[in-house]
């Protein structure tokens, strides 16, 4: 092996200890024929540095493929370097192990967390609580609406919200969640070192700035097919729930639901139309258990009775009341307790129909005002 270096990342040193250690996680990551589970498996018998040294166990050798003992005779240690090159080029860049102490605790939990994460942006908000919102790419207006709105919603609160990057809801979710002037997390299915789809450069960039982008594949993976559903278990896991927004049956979202299952995590779906395709995949989650959401609070509710990790419902409401735009709040100060039509919020707040109808979604999202046909009304303030 070559020789370890101390590097300078960000304001501080990586000491040629911790970085001899990462080398061997980083080396592990690509050793053939074991996957996650065959390497958390060996790594309760010996550490990874042990792996790669004369001093493995013979139990543990004797167990592992042939192929598998030829890479731990001769890793790859210039892919390796590749990495931790990635590593030195911004003090944004973050390499995890599983057992370090920031490795988010959620995603330890699952049956196969990845051994090793690459982040960029800030690895602190890995363990805030968090949301997943998923979705279709090709979503109906209606369901870009309520993805934003949502995230939004969320955002206020203080969820993190958790997403894949992808077209359509996945965007929508993480533009809902900077709108909110929240967290944002995109798990992505490529090397950091590239945005996957390309027209998302600048979605990537602003979600990096405003919580991190995450991989478990070493820069200069390239978008392969199969790395998706691997990304997916990811996303639920590092989630304390996970809500499929709109999606048909055969949308990849209900993978990511399946998983938050299998990884005993809350699922939400969003109904709609009967008429319309991307609602069927929520209405299959629904019917095998999934907690049907017609609002925010729907699912606040469930994760803060569940978890006792988010703000109760007095908390939120101060917390969502304070985050309001002075738009919103024009609008929320301008509605009564009797319901009010569409035509007299206009008039009262002299904003354009447009823009009263996206704030009363928002609003109606966070519990704060309700819908009656076309007329609307501020929920009473509990007492």
């Amino acid at each position: 092996m070559p020789n370890s270096c101390t590097l300078r990342i960000g304001a501080g040193l990586v000491i040629i200890a911790r970085m001899s250690e990462l080398r061997y996680w980083l080396a592990l990551l690509r050793a053939p024929g074991l996957g996650t589970r065959g390497a958390l498996d060996v790594l309760t018998k010996t550490t990874p540095e042990t792996l790669f040294s004369s001093a493995l166990p013979g139990d543990v050798r004797e167990r592992l493929r042939t192929d598998t003992r030829d890479y731990l005779r001769t890793p790859d240690w210039s892919a390796v370097d590749a990495d931790l090159a990635w590593l030195a080029t911004s003090p944004r860049n973050h390499i995890i192990t599983l057992h370090d102490a920031a490795y988010p605790s959620l995603l330890k939990e699952i049956a196969d967390p990845p051994l090793v994460l690459f982040v960029h942006g800030d690895p602190a908000v890995l363990n805030r609580p968090q949301i997943a919102m998923v979705g279709s790419r090709n979503p109906t207006p209606q369901g870009l609406d309520n993805a934003h709105a949502f995230a939004q919603s969320f955002a206020h609160t203080g969820l993190a919200i958790t997403s894949g990057l992808a077209l359509g809801i996945d965007a929508a979710c993480h533009e809902g969640a900077l709108a909110g002037n929240g967290y944002t997390i995109a798990a992505m299915g490529t090397g950091l070192d590239r945005v996957y789809p390309k027209r998302h450069h600048t979605l990537a960039h602003k979600v990096a700035e405003q919580g991190a982008l995450i991989s478990e594949f070493p820069p200069g993976t390239p978008p392969l097919k199969e790395n998706f559903p691997r990304r997916n278990r990811i996303i639920s896991g590092l989630s304390l729930g996970t809500l499929v927004v709109e999606a048909s049956v055969n949308s990849g979202s209900l993978i990511t639901a399946r998983c938050a299952a299998d990884q005993g995590r809350e699922v939400f779906a969003i109904p709609g139309s009967i008429h319309n395709p991307l609602a069927r995949g929520c209405h299959a989650l629904i019917r095998q258990g999934a907690k049907l959401v017609e609002s925010a609070n729907d699912v606040l509710e469930e994760l803060h009775t569940t978890f006792s990790l988010l703000p109760s419902e007095e908390t939120r409401s101060d917390a969502v009341t304070l985050s309001l735009t002075s738009e919103q709040q024009t609008v929320l100060e301008k509605l009564g307790f009797e319901p009010t039509s569409m035509d007299s919020i206009v008039e009262r707040t002299a904003l354009t129909a447009e823009v009263v109808s996206s704030i009363l979604l928002i609003l109606e999202l966070q519990g704060q005002v309700m819908s009656s046909g076309a007329q609307y009304y501020r929920v009473p303030p509990k007492r």
